[in-house]
């Protein structure tokens, strides 16, 4: 198996008084995956990607970070790290040039590879036309890729990335998005955001924390499987009686709708051929048959709230 850990995530706790914030939580990223990490308010979210770039210590677990264990060797670790908070540490008085340089020295990048270095991160970010002018004079999308273009100055392995599309116009977001696709053949990306959409545009993988635990780690494939219907909406002409419609091989359940429509539940066998055949047959005179799609955001409120309701079980296993 050619899948390179670039992250190594094990039973990750932490605990802020009696509070437990993160509950167990286990996962790894590896070269060329884009990682969307979401959660709502609360969820343990930011304390987890603060414990991964080592900000805050764990009070249990271990993090790896391109086989450097983080807190046994945490200036190694951080090397390989590139981070841009959801606030970009920028110097608004400086240039963009200045202020490239000073975070190459910054990572200890050598005095002679630094502007090489800035000129790769400049050039895939975009930044090329933009290094004499002041970063506070830049709109806030060009300020977000100077933010980004620090985080991968040093050629860090993983780069993780905290709502770096907040506040832009939808071109921007667009750009950005294009942008950590790019990143993401090169690096490992962590990618928190509370933009669902997001997620779909950018990430390989997804994972979703509620209450300190993972309760959603899959694929962007397996979370649109999850999104395929499981319900028909069926409209007719003559009503049929709910019980025969009850019968019909998939269906497990009926909801009558205003105005001869009902909503077809069902589970993995599709009704809808049994359904036209039986519409046919009985002159129901069938004249809608829409399928209806979960979101990404029903999905993620059930998940969330789903857990929340079981949390107080006191179950806590992985």
């Amino acid at each position: 198996m050619s899948r390179q850990a670039l992250v190594q995530v094990k039973h990750l706790t932490r605990y802020y008084s009696q509070t437990c914030a993160v509950n167990d939580v286990s996962f790894d990223l590896a070269k060329g995956e884009v990682l969307g990490f979401l959660g709502p308010n609360g969820a343990g979210k930011s304390s987890t990607m603060q414990m991964i770039t080592g900000n805050l210590a764990p009070g249990a677990g271990q993090v790896n970070i391109a086989g450097i264990d983080l807190l046994e060797q945490p200036k190694q670790a951080k090397r390989e790290i590139g981070y841009l908070p959801e606030q970009p540490p920028l110097y608004r008085e400086l240039t963009v040039d200045e202020f490239l340089r000073y975070c190459a020295q910054l990572n200890r990048i050598p005095r002679s590879h630094i502007s090489s270095a800035m000129a790769i991160a400049k050039e895939r970010t975009g930044l090329g036309d933009v290094g004499r002018r002041l970063i506070g004079n830049l709109s806030k999308g060009y300020q977000q890729r100077v933010g980004i273009a620090q985080a991968i100055i040093h050629s860090p392995a993983v780069v993780i990335l905290d709502e770096p599309t907040v506040g832009l116009d939808p071109l921007q977001i667009r750009e950005i998005r294009a942008l950590i696709c790019e990143l993401g053949k090169e690096h490992g990306i962590i990618l928190s955001t509370h933009i669902l959409p997001e997620v779909q545009a950018t990430c390989t993988r997804v994972q979703i924390i509620n209450r300190g635990q993972l309760v959603f780690s899959d694929t962007t494939a397996g979370l649109e499987s999850r999104m395929n219907a499981t319900a028909l909406i069926a409209g007719f002409h003559s009503a049929p009686d709910l019980a025969a419609l009850q019968q019909l091989s998939g269906v497990e359940r009926v909801e009558p709708l205003p105005g001869n429509r009902v909503r077809l539940h069902y589970d993995d066998s599709n009704p809808a051929e049994a359904l036209v055949e039986q519409s046919v047959a009985q002159r129901w005179r069938l004249h809608e048959l829409t399928p209806q799609c979960r979101t990404l955001e029903q999905i993620f409120i059930e998940l969330t709230c789903s857990e929340e309701q079981h949390s107080h079980s006191g179950d806590s296993s992985q």
